[in-house]
């Protein structure tokens, strides 16, 4: 899979999902990780750094960020 341009996503590496806060690592997607429908809902919050994610209150996607 590959880094998004469109919802809020700007190519950035890290997706949260802002409806279960969970983060995602778009360098290592899954198909399970569904990013479209995640974007597709609006619930996308794109993340430069795990750290800020994290601080934010996301957890680690148990599929793309192991």
């Amino acid at each position: 899979m590959a880094r998004r341009n469109r919802g809020h996503m700007s190519g950035e590496r890290y997706l949260g999902d802002v409806d279960k806060y969970v983060l995602h690592d778009l360098d290592n997607e899954q198909g399970e990780c569904q990013i479209d429908g995640i974007i597709d809902a609006g619930n996308d919050q794109p993340y430069v750094s795990t750290q800020r994610a994290h601080s934010e209150g996301h957890s680690d996607c148990d599929l793309c960020r192991v």
